[in-house]
């Protein structure tokens, strides 16, 4: 078997156990923006960083075989790949997102969280539309000029 399918294939496993704790960590920021229990706070404290920590090594490695990938396909085919790059902006808006959660934890950590639950589900919806649209690039490969 190929190895370009291997990479591709520890690529998307990478991406999707990222996503996994991108999609849940704003949530456990919801439910700390909206208690008021001492010991729920340092319970969630615990649990937002564990998280954060366990994901961050999928989001680099995400990162890692993705540009494997595009270094294996070549030069020629990345510049002729317009769909790539639009992906590749997304992509590094994951990347600000995922590095913004490390504020806001430490936000909660030092007990300086000004935002509210509602902006807490906002926010924990923008990475579903970053997907979406990955996806779509990735697996449709649109003409973009």
């Amino acid at each position: 078997m190929s190895s370009l399918l291997w990479i591709k294939a520890l690529h998307v496993a990478f991406m999707v156990a990222w996503f996994a704790g991108i999609f849940y960590l704003p949530r456990l920021f919801v439910y700390h923006a909206e208690s008021n229990n001492k010991d729920v706070h340092e319970q969630l404290k615990t649990m937002e960083r564990r998280l954060l920590f366990f994901v961050t090594p999928f989001a680099i490695l995400t990162l890692i075989f993705g540009l494997i990938l595009i270094y294996m396909l070549g030069v020629d085919w990345f510049i002729h790949s317009a769909w790539l790059h639009v992906k590749l902006v997304l992509v590094a808006l994951l990347f600000v997102y995922h590095g913004y959660c490390f504020k806001l934890l430490n936000d909660f950590k030092t007990d300086k969280n000004t935002r509210s639950g509602k902006f807490y589900r906002i926010f924990n919806e923008l990475p579903v539309f970053i997907l979406f649209a990955v996806i779509i690039l990735a697996i449709v490969k649109p003409a973009i000029y």
